[in-house]
């Protein structure tokens, strides 16, 4: 990498955080303390009927289709309503998601070499900046849990830039906020269409962080990698 930068932008959630493997474990003792094995023959019916309700809704909240509150209350409605004899309401589905959401940002499990990839570039005083559509309670909660909060000089989350990634007015409030500008800072991120497209059009680098290599990024980008430990390989 001949490019120097100052500044790095990282996304948190499946970048670093492991929150698809914490949120796994989470809904198994949301099964489990919510009884809902009297409603659901398996407990995957429930869990697939979750993660497609969850990918769906999310990539709507990230284009500004639906409000926060929307996609709390239906990511759980969604799956709940495909048991059998349960009713289904709000306050239930609030219930639910609050107690899903306190288990998951209690998880400390983060991806492969996060933890390691982190000191290496704090050594080096890369200045890094976490940039997450991420809820705020829970987000600051989870960076506890992992033990991550303290490698970022600046934690921008979508709920205080009024706007999530990939749209214009999130980078412009990350810029504002860290101070970095596009020329000296790179993006890092796993999500194509939130975390590289939209730092691309903001006039960043990208380093896409794709975990699923048997899928290509879909259009060129200036650095891919398949793990963490692959970053300090570029990062000299």
């Amino acid at each position: 990498m001949s490019k120097v930068y100052k500044n790095l932008f990282i996304d948190f959630d499946d970048t670093l955080y492991d929150t698809h493997g914490n949120a796994v474990i989470a809904l198994t003792e949301i099964y489990e303390a919510f009884h809902l094995e009297r409603y659901f023959e398996h407990p995957k019916v429930f869990y697939d009927a979750y993660w497609q309700a969850n990918i769906d809704l999310w990539s709507q909240y990230a284009k500004g289709e639906i409000t926060r509150d929307y996609l709390i209350v239906e990511r759980f409605r969604r799956p709940l309503s495909v048991g059998r004899g349960l009713d289904v309401t709000v306050d239930l589905c609030l219930r639910i998601s609050d107690a899903f959401l306190d288990r998951c940002a209690d998880k400390p499990g983060v991806v492969d070499g996060a933890h390691e990839l982190m000191d290496y570039l704090k050594e080096r005083g890369y200045r890094m900046h976490m940039c997450s559509n991420g809820f705020h309670e829970v987000q600051y909660k989870k960076l506890r849990a992992c033990g991550l909060k303290d490698y970022f000089t600046t934690v921008i989350l979508s709920e205080d830039a009024g706007a999530n990634k990939p749209s214009q007015q999130f980078f412009d409030y990350a810029f504002k906020i860290s101070g970095a500008k596009p020329d000296n800072t790179l993006m890092i991120g796993d999500n194509f269409d939130t975390d590289i497209m939209g730092a691309k059009r903001a006039g960043l680098d990208v380093l896409y962080f794709n975990r699923f290599p048997e899928h290509p990024a879909p259009q060129p980008v200036d650095y891919e990698v398949t793990s963490l430990r692959d970053i300090m390989k570029l990062l000299a």
